[in-house]
């Protein structure tokens, strides 16, 4: 059964930075994309960002590119994505994912992924 924990969320000022974790379990052995998603109050879940199963793709939003950045450890399944100034529209939970699919082009659609962790909570202050 995969399961996945993201940690590392909290309260920060606008301009500031977080970085958060999501760690894996049943993805040994499992080729898998991961993506980075956030839902504010009253919108849907939306795209921020995703690295495909070898680290060696990217893929962001456009209301975070330059600013946010997603990475792999070089060991294990935890993938960080890395916050830096942090802007009122931002805060949300944050959720990753991983699509078992893994294809070229990195998914930018809930659907595409297969399992999601329970959400970490971000919160910027002016």
């Amino acid at each position: 059964q995969v399961q996945l924990v993201e940690s590392g969320g909290g309260l920060t000022q606008t301009g500031g930075s977080l970085r958060l974790s999501c760690t894996g379990s049943g993805l040994t052995y499992k080729v898998y994309n991961t993506g980075w998603f956030r839902r504010a109050p009253g919108q849907e879940r939306e795209f921020v960002a995703g690295i495909a199963w070898s680290g060696g793709r990217t893929n962001y939003a456009d209301s975070v590119k330059g600013r946010f950045s997603v990475s792999k450890a070089s060991a294990g399944t935890t993938v960080y994505l890395q916050m830096n100034n942090l802007k009122p529209d931002d805060p949300a939970v944050y959720y990753c994912a991983v699509d078992l699919a893994a294809p070229m082009s990195i998914a930018t659609t809930t659907t595409e992924y297969n399992y999601w962790g329970q959400g970490t909570q971000v919160t910027v202050s002016s």
